[in-house]
């Protein structure tokens, strides 16, 4: 009962590292509406500048306190210039653009930190005058995480009083209700966008210099931190600070609760409570969302699922575009050929088509459907690891064992998109999220059929599409297939209830149309498809692991179909083709690709806010219409 009562304790002390992550991010939102995914690298940013400032101002007192509060104070300038620099020149483009540009800020801060601290974990000094513990109980328990406990209350109510009590408070609750209002009242937006997102990244960089002594700095906490920092602000509530804190005390003392509990037997079955600390947070959210969407302490707002207005039709290829995709399918299928020279291209083409067909099943759904999934790999890693299963314990064939990947899919999206299509906006894509990582942890953790973190090997095509080539044009006409497909489904009946549904719920509703079970629908066409992709996947690459389903490449899928163009069918083709090019070439070129990339990613932003593929039909309608009237027909 003693370990239990410490384990109640370390909860309370990682309550406060959650919640000073999470209050920065619900600040910045509520002001900017920006989804900031940056945020957990001012986090990882904030501990390894306090590791940097603590060696070279020694581990006294003065030294370790004057780092943790420089640390802060230095990350929350870094947020200003960000703010300043990148942020303010893209606040006109779609949200989801913005979105795009904070994942190129993650790309470029973290090989920063890789260039100027190198790639080993990093362990700061402990707290001077907290290095010992006190007894709880008869167990041991760190002073310092003592201390930790408080800091989250005190930091809870110096934001109480600043936002209650201060000109700069009264003006930031203001724009959270009414951003356009506040200026209307002479009040520079700008500066208050500036000031909010330096007083968030502060938060953050605090939390991170706060684990010195608790927590290595290391280059993944950045996707760690802004997945946790999530979860906390969508279950306390979008914009509310208690509700904040809140969730950060749930959650952490949920998880210390699976730790206390370790591995339970009862009749005669054991559980091991300890590996849901993997996924716990995502199960909350998952639930919170489900019975309350706008979480804990939120309150309920007003807009329906697409706030933005409608979008122009979508229009069916004029005859040069069928002219050119016919020219582009011919040249993609000389590419085994010109293979003899170029072995490498042959291999490259495949991961190409793959990623076509992943970004473009995800944009069915956030296209046409308005609906965006931060949780898509969840269907490529049934796929891929339904391929594998049906392949190495069932036994059957790579053709069978495809199929029976897309149905596994299909089972996915059917569950999954019958809670999510109930929701709108960021609480959808945010329980995409959840599911995704519930299915990450069962894959990871279910070491008799998935192999666990080691995956699965030896996963090969039959022997008449063992070579490459052979699998290339297997590839090449299931894409193509799938891709027209879902063309085809775009431009029939259900494409048009499904857009309907996207630009107005209750117009579509009044004229009969079931917008939930059309866009029930679509979810479960976009995993079908996402899920052969991800068979493709499997049997182009011989093996599969739990990365396949990572957030990381649901993000991935998310910059394709963004950099491509949201509002074009072609975009999600030329966004992954772009990607998935970009990423082989930088990465073969330098050991820090991901700036690089991240560099290429937002110069795309600014120079094409409606995508690449939008951005090329813009131009050419502009050139139309200054062009002689002679030329033009």
């Amino acid at each position: 009962m003693s370990g239990f009562a410490v384990q109640l304790l370390n909860g309370l002390a990682g309550a406060s590292t959650l919640f000073l992550i999470a209050v920065g991010l619900s600040l910045i939102f509520g002001v900017t509406r920006i989804v900031n995914f940056a945020h957990g690298s001012m986090y990882m940013v904030g501990l390894y500048v306090a590791y940097w400032l603590v060696e070279r101002l020694g581990g006294g007192a003065l030294g370790f306190w004057g780092a943790v509060i420089g640390a802060a104070l230095i990350v929350g300038l870094l947020g200003a210039l960000i703010e300043f620099v990148v942020l303010r020149r893209v606040y006109a483009a779609p949200e989801l653009f913005q979105l795009l540009a904070t994942f190129a800020i993650v790309l470029m801060l973290r090989d920063a930190a890789l260039w100027l601290w190198g790639p080993d974990d990093l362990l700061g000094p402990k707290a001077p005058g907290m290095k010992g513990a006190i007894q709880v109980l008869g167990r041991s328990f760190p002073e310092y995480d003592l201390f930790l406990i408080f800091v989250g209350p005190a930091v809870l109510l110096l934001l109480w009083l600043m936002l209650t009590r201060t000109r700069l408070g009264v003006l930031i609750r203001a724009a959270t209700q009414d951003r356009e209002m506040v200026g209307a009242l002479g009040v520079n937006q700008a500066w208050l966008f500036t000031g909010v997102f330096a007083l968030g990244s502060a938060l953050a960089a605090l939390g991170g210099a706060l684990q010195l002594p608790r927590e290595p700095a290391n280059l993944g906490l950045d996707l760690t931190a802004i997945g946790d920092a999530f979860v906390v602000v969508v279950v306390g509530g979008m914009g509310s600070i208690p509700g904040a804190y809140l969730a950060a005390l749930i959650i952490a003392e949920i998880k210390a609760i699976c730790y206390g509990l370790g591995t339970v037997t009862m009749l005669g079955f054991s559980f091991s409570f300890s590996k849901l600390t993997l996924v716990v947070e995502f199960l909350v959210m998952a639930a919170v969302l489900i019975w309350r969407p706008w979480g804990l302490l939120g309150k309920p707002q007003g807009a329906v699922r697409n706030a933005a207005p409608p979008e122009a039709p979508y229009r069916t290829m004029s005859r040069p575009a069928v002219i050119a995709a016919a020219a582009g399918f011919v040249l993609l299928a000389l590419v085994p050929v010109l293979g003899q020279q170029f072995p490498y291209a042959t291999v490259l083409s495949i991961d190409i088509l793959i990623a076509v067909l992943f970004a473009t099943s995800l944009h069915f759904i956030m296209g046409p459907g308005g609906m965006h999934s931060f949780g898509h790999a969840a269907y490529f890693g049934l796929g891929a690891y339904g391929a594998a299963a049906a392949l190495k314990a069932l036994g059957l064939p790579m053709e069978a064992a495809q199929l029976g990947a897309a149905l596994l899919a299909l089972a996915g999206a059917w569950l999954f998109g019958w809670f999510a299509v109930r929701l709108s906006g960021v609480y959808l894509a945010m329980l995409t999220l959840a599911f995704a990582q519930i299915v990450w942890s069962i894959v990871f953790q279910w070491d008799e059929v998935t192999g666990g973190s080691n995956g699965l090997l030896g996963i090969w095509p039959s022997e008449r599409f063992a070579a490459k080539p052979a699998y290339f044009y297997l590839t090449l006409a299931l894409v193509a297939a799938s891709v027209f497909l879902m063309r085809r489904m775009l431009f029939s009946p259900f494409g048009y209830a499904m857009r309907a549904g996207r630009d107005s719920p209750m117009r579509a509703e009044a004229t009969g149309i079931d917008v939930v079970r059309f866009h029930w629908a679509a979810f479960i066409v976009a995993g079908v498809f996402c899920g052969l992709a991800g068979a493709l996947f499997a049997f182009a690459k011989g093996t599969i692991s739990p990365e396949t389903i990572s957030v990381g490449r649901s993000i991935d899928g998310l910059v394709m179909v963004l950099l491509g163009g949201v509002q074009t069918l072609a975009g999600p083709i030329v966004g992954s083709a772009v990607f998935s090019w970009l990423q082989d070439s930088i990465i073969r070129a330098t050991d820090y690709w991901r700036a690089l990339l991240g560099i290429v990613i937002l110069l795309l932003v600014m120079l094409f806010p409606q995508g690449i593929a939008g951005g090329a039909l813009a131009i050419a309608a502009r050139l139309r219409r200054h062009a002689p009237a002679g030329a033009r027909r």
